[in-house]
């Protein structure tokens, strides 16, 4: 286990020793860290009394209690009559967003630039956090990365195996697309850098550097500095969020109100909360995002204790299940009446890599857009650039040159329904899907990978915890798979450990058998590391699935970097169950 190596670097300030990088060094240092250091003072107190009050709320789910609607008299302000701030004009087009690790240099010139068939997204996410793990390493390179997109002189060099540049990928800073960053989530420390002997919270880190960086020179530009903040639960979260961004406002100069973000609504609490939580913003406010993979990731979290909320396979859970459809029209409506953007969820799509394939993978990205354009969205995100065109066309039949659907508001009861309903189908394959997801994703996770393409899908931390914390569910509850689905050898139909166990060790063969079959050509040597990663990615997912009680989150805090002088055991790529918010 790596052990914090204090370097002093003045003012309360001390970093990890092996994490003073030249990077660090060239990036952490006078202003920027100021500005971190007067933020942590400032909010840290707060951060940590509100993830304690996630702690609470959660015993009170596992005790019998379902989350619900505020009455209104809790916060009437927001039941009031008001509108979130004008919003700029660039922020006014927005119908399809793309998004990845902010980390990946050649992945950012890509979401930044268009396709070989000319098409280009509305707007770029570049993500620290479902997409990228946080290692020290990728969080200095993405803020590196962020600092070279809006100069618009971002590089990235394809080398050959002798070294050799097979092509260079360039921005065209005339010709890119609204740019934006999604910050780390409430619950996630920096381990690497300390203010007072506490860790400072990893999207505070994120968005003091990001915004210290690059907020002025994008006015300069006349663009609008534009975040993404992830995983609030409540409305006093959000309103800790607006704290931090006027505070660095001050900080940096800027007007209040200066820069904007949208709010994932991506929690089964913050569903309840949406009006709420757009209020407490409202001078920072572009909009809401209905991240539905998160969200059905936090359905089956609150509610693990519930028999009667127990969910179906995952691949059955979409915009087709009634509390999934009407949480997304709540968020059109909440976010219209106030004149803010509603955007919609991810096509996960990798392309196939045959034609029929494609095609089936884009009529279902179709599909999914015609309905989010359809109810009302102004928008949708992919993860590939190769769907941007085909989920672009539904918004621009549906908008008819219209820039956004600002004026549509969804006909629904005043409180409608959002909670998840336990319903099948639970069937082995489903059980199989989820161990298949939590070994590749342990693999990617384990080479500091934050998503990875895999049986056509791109697999990143959401969906990753959606497996874990399903195989978690079925377990608690003893689920017994439906009847057609084959029962496993030596197990039956019961979901046991011993059952999870037996797929696990199951599927890791299968996989192996795909690795060898993919790497034939390769050199032996090759093909054993390969081998023993997923090996150790399989034992490492089984352990986590297997855990109880269930962590909240994979992770709560970025793993320190590894000491040169360490041995192997340093490095701890899998966060312990131990830890807690």
């Amino acid at each position: 286990m790596t052990v914090f190596e204090p370097l002093a670097l003045g003012n309360g300030v001390t970093i990890h020793a092996p994490a003073c990088t030249d990077t660090a060094r060239r990036l952490v240092h006078n202003g920027a860290l100021d500005l971190v250091v007067r933020l942590h003072r400032a909010l840290n107190a707060e951060r940590r009394h509100l993830l304690a009050a996630r702690v609470e709320r959660q015993k009170d789910y596992d005790a019998g209690i379902l989350p619900g609607f505020l009455p209104d008299e809790e916060h009437p302000a927001a039941h009031g009559d008001w509108q979130i701030a004008p919003l700029p004009n660039d922020l006014l087009r927005r119908r399809v967003e793309i998004t990845g690790p902010v980390s990946d240099t050649k992945m950012v010139i890509n979401m930044l630039s268009r396709t070989a068939g000319g098409q280009r997204a509305d707007a770029a996410m570049l993500d620290f956090e479902d997409s990228m793990k946080p290692s020290w390493a990728n969080v200095m390179a993405g803020i590196e990365n962020v600092m070279g997109a809006v100069r618009g002189d971002l590089t990235y060099t394809k080398l050959g195996p002798d070294g050799e540049a097979l092509k260079v990928y360039r921005l065209n800073p005339d010709d890119m697309p609204l740019l934006m960053v999604r910050v780390r989530g409430l619950h996630l420390d920096e381990s690497n850098i300390r203010v007072d002997d506490q860790p400072v919270s990893g999207g505070l880190f994120d968005f003091a550097l990001t915004a210290y960086y690059t907020a002025r020179a994008l006015l300069k530009q006349g663009k609008t500095p534009k975040f993404y903040v992830p995983k609030v639960e409540h409305y006093l979260e959000a309103r800790w969020w607006s704290r931090l961004f006027s505070l660095t406002e001050q900080a940096l100069g800027l007007d209040h109100g200066t820069i904007k973000a949208t709010f994932l609504i991506e929690t089964l609490p913050a569903a309840f909360q949406m009006e709420e939580i757009l209020y407490e913003f409202r001078e920072h406010a572009a909009g809401l995002n209905g991240g539905r993979w998160d969200k059905i990731f936090s359905d089956i979290k609150c509610l693990q204790a519930h028999p009667d909320r127990v969910l179906a396979d995952r691949a059955t859970i979409g915009m087709n299940r009634p509390w999934m459809a009407d949480y997304a029209k709540q968020l059109i409506r909440v976010c219209h009446a106030r004149g803010a953007f509603a955007m919609g969820g991810m096509a996960a799509f990798t392309p196939g890599r045959d034609p029929a394939a494609r095609e089936q993978q884009t009529a279902k990205v179709v599909a999914d857009k015609e309905f989010e354009a359809g109810i009302g969205h102004d928008g949708c995100w992919v993860s590939h650039p190769y769907f941007i065109g085909p989920a672009m066309q539904p918004f621009l039949d549906k908008l008819d040159g219209d820039d956004n659907q600002l004026d549509v508001i969804p006909d629904l009861p005043a409180q409608p329904d959002l909670l998840p309903k336990g319903t099948g189908p639970r069937t082995l394959d489903g059980l199989r899907t989820n161990v298949r997801v939590g070994i590749a994703y342990l693999k990617g996770w384990n080479e500091d990978i934050g998503c990875v393409a895999w049986d056509d899908l791109m697999e990143d931390l959401a969906t990753l915890e959606i497996s874990r914390a399903q195989v978690g569910q079925w377990l608690r509850h003893l689920v017994t798979l439906d009847p057609g689905s084959e029962p496993l050898a030596g197990c039956g139909a019961l979901v046991t450990p011993e059952c999870v166990r037996r797929v696990f060790a199951e599927e890791t063969e299968t996989i192996l058998d795909e690795i060898r079959e993919a790497m034939e050509a390769a050199p032996m040597a090759a093909i054993h590391r390969e081998v023993a990663a997923y090996r150790r990615a399989a034992d490492e997912a089984e352990a986590i699935f297997l855990e109880r009680p269930m962590r909240p989150f994979l992770s709560l805090a970025s793993d320190l970097v590894p000491s040169v002088h360490a041995g192997d055991g340093a490095r701890t790529s899998v966060p312990s169950s131990s830890v807690t918010a």
